[in-house]
């Protein structure tokens, strides 16, 4: 029972990203609206993107100090368990990642929820949900 239940959680993971990935194609495939609206969604894009790059790069500094800080406690004091860092670290990269992707999802959506809501409510709340 126990080997079953440790195989759970990858499974989920497994599964989660499986359906993120077949929505985002199928959002993808949406039509992006005329083309004042695909103009509008690369400026919001770009900016998305600019905006992301800030903020990572000033979350980055303090991301390191603080691993750097947590990587002393842990190796130097022995203070704290050493996979501490480490935690951090994958929590933070991750943490990074699902910004990113959640932010270039979102730029994408905006436009093509827009144009499906034009043709249908259920078009474009289908779209946005997912």
């Amino acid at each position: 029972m126990t080997n079953a239940l440790f195989w759970l959680a990858p499974l989920g993971v497994a599964l989660a990203l499986f359906f993120a990935w077949f929505f985002f194609r199928q959002m993808k495939r949406a039509p992006e609206g005329n083309a004042r609206m695909a103009e509008i969604a690369l400026y919001v894009r770009k900016g998305a993107m600019a905006y992301l790059k800030q903020q990572y790069k000033v979350v980055g500094i303090i991301f390191v100090f603080l691993a750097i800080f947590l990587a002393i406690l842990a190796f130097v004091f022995k203070v704290q368990n050493p996979w501490v860092p480490v935690a951090f670290l994958t929590g933070g990269l991750f943490s990074a990642l699902a910004g990113f992707f959640g932010m270039k999802t979102a730029t994408y959506a905006a436009s093509r929820t827009a144009e499906a809501a034009r043709k249908s409510l259920n078009g474009g709340l289908r779209i946005a949900f997912r």
